[in-house]
């Protein structure tokens, strides 16, 4: 009898130690894909990140390590050397080859991907041996590895199998066994997948890397209301989540359960109009599109009260900002972080000298799921702009069916966050500030801003290697984007996690939360 006690006994301790390194991880949104090729939006890329592996990672300074490429070398002023990893499975036990990189790189240029931006310079990449690979540039690419960080290797062969040889289009909602199951080769694996509900993955027993954390299980669960979310996480039912509400954050840090990890993030929040169409879908305004008018788009960021939101919509955690990246990105420039002044009366007659003396209607897209308070943000610069006569007919909606439908570019004014994931400046530059063209610049430039000196300056950086030409040259097209008035810059916001007290996390300023870093304290 004692020896069957003790046996149920051990039994629920194990059970309860197991449990113990379960780890609960929520967000106000979802990951709304498996596949990383079909959408350039951080949670999907840091929640896959987890899953799959790129040829080179970040480390928890954010400095580039090696990933699935032990080594690269520039052999040539347009060719870069990776010598990839040997012994490394997929968590489906195929071998991870020179095969995969290849097909992998193709298909982030296929219809349907997000992420061509990444490697829309790429001239050819050729397969030297089984575990070597070349990537040819267009022109001198010296920032190239930083670039790999994001774009994650998939398996030529799951792929074929389970025809996903091609990204799902989130723009036209179609999806394909990638939408839903995944297969790579990173610290965790894909156990169970709820689009909306519940993720649940489970350590890769047979990672070729370190797992620093001892957590087996992490369920990740996207909690929308803020308010929920919160008592979640002073309850114990979840151990980390973001964002904390701001008001929330002297509450979190006083429990006995929870504290706040904070610090400065590298994202940017910014407002972007379309100056393509030659007349708007959203707008009053007949015949025209007022955006195309500088006067028009200047007259919209001096009707901004940036210092109001950062008070009361964003309770002081945001650092206003006049530029598209922020201090921290390799790049940014002190001497243009100036804001135009906040003036009203000056935007009024902007509006009027552009011809709106009555100024006009239209309506202003964001998404209400994504960004730390994003729609009381829009709806503070929706109230900013009443007063100079602009009437903006907001949609807010979960970024579920933002992302699509700005995408899409079914657009006429809308809110976006951009995290540099090179953190240099040259990102941005190519996929936001450049002339949108098919090979991928300017794939997330969705107002169709652009300036060809822009573009220029954008390709001279890419391939500069004198630090202080590449620094020059950035100056100059940011000062051009900024006299164009290209886009509004609002602010870059704060990070803030809540955390419970049995966990530790890595946090870094891109918002990365990764599953191998994170360690369940011992009696927890």
């Amino acid at each position: 009898m004692r020896t069957k006690s003790f046996l149920a006994t051990a039994l629920l301790c194990a059970a309860l130690g197991v449990n113990a390194q379960t780890v609960r991880v929520a967000n106000q949104g979802d990951a709304l894909s498996m596949d990383p090729h079909s959408l350039n939006e951080s949670l999907q890329l840091d929640v896959l990140g987890n899953v799959y592996d790129a040829l080179v990672l970040r480390d928890k300074d954010m400095s580039p390590v090696p990933g699935l490429a032990t080594s690269w070398k520039q052999v040539s002023p347009t060719v870069w050397r990776f010598e990839l990893r040997k012994n490394v499975q997929f968590h489906d036990g195929t071998p991870f080859t020179a095969d995969d990189v290849l097909f992998s790189m193709a298909r982030t240029q296929a219809e349907g991907s997000d992420m061509k931006s990444y490697t829309n310079d790429f001239k050819a990449v050729r397969k030297i041996d089984s575990h070597t690979v070349e990537i040819e540039t267009n022109k001198p690419f010296p920032i190239l590895p930083d670039l790999m960080s994001r774009v994650m290797i998939m398996s030529k062969k799951w792929c074929e199998d389970n025809q996903a040889t091609r990204p799902v289009d989130r723009r036209k909602g179609i999806e394909n066994a990638a939408s839903f199951r995944a297969n790579g080769t990173g610290p965790y694996r894909l156990r169970e997948r709820q689009p909306g509900v519940r993720t649940t993955f489970v350590r890769n027993g047979n990672y070729w890397g370190k797992i620093e954390g001892n957590a087996q299980e992490i369920v990740f669960t996207p909690i929308g209301n803020d308010a929920t979310r919160v008592a979640a996480l002073l309850s114990g039912e979840v151990d980390v989540m973001e964002p904390v509400p701001l008001q929330d954050v002297d509450r979190v840090n006083a429990s006995a359960n929870a504290r706040v990890l904070s610090g400065p993030e590298l994202r940017t929040i910014f407002l972007g109009m379309d100056q393509k169409r030659d007349e708007l879908l959203y707008s009053s305004v007949k015949g025209k599109n007022p955006f195309k008018d500088k006067r028009v788009r200047q007259a919209f960021y001096q009707a901004i009260d940036i210092e109001g939101i950062k008070k009361t919509v964003m309770r002081g955690a945001a650092a206003p900002t006049a530029e598209m990246v922020g201090p921290g990105i390799n790049g940014f420039q002190p001497d243009l972080n100036k804001r135009l002044p906040y003036d009203p009366e000056a935007a009024k007659k902007l509006l009027a000298e552009a011809g709106y003396p009555s100024g006009f209607e239209v309506t202003m897209n964001c998404p209400n799921d994504r960004y730390v308070n994003d729609s009381r943000i829009c709806q503070a610069v929706a109230a900013n702009l009443s007063r100079i006569g602009v009437k903006i007919n907001l949609a807010a909606e979960t970024k579920g069916t933002y992302f699509p439908k700005i995408l899409r570019r079914d657009t006429s004014f809308y809110l976006l966050g951009w995290t540099p994931s090179t953190v240099d400046a040259h990102d941005p530059l190519n996929a936001i500030m450049s002339c949108v063209d098919d090979k991928g610049a300017g794939q997330f430039n969705l107002g169709a801003y652009c300036n060809p000196k822009v573009d220029e300056l954008a390709r001279k950086v890419q391939s500069e290697t004198d630090k202080a030409k590449r620094n020059a040259m950035i100056h100059e097209a940011f000062k051009i984007h900024q006299d164009d008035v290209g886009h509004i810059p609002l602010h870059q916001q704060a990070l803030a996690w809540g955390v419970s007290k049995r966990v530790d996390v890595v946090q870094r300023p891109d918002n990365n939360l990764s599953y191998k870093w994170i360690k369940v304290k011992p009696g927890a």
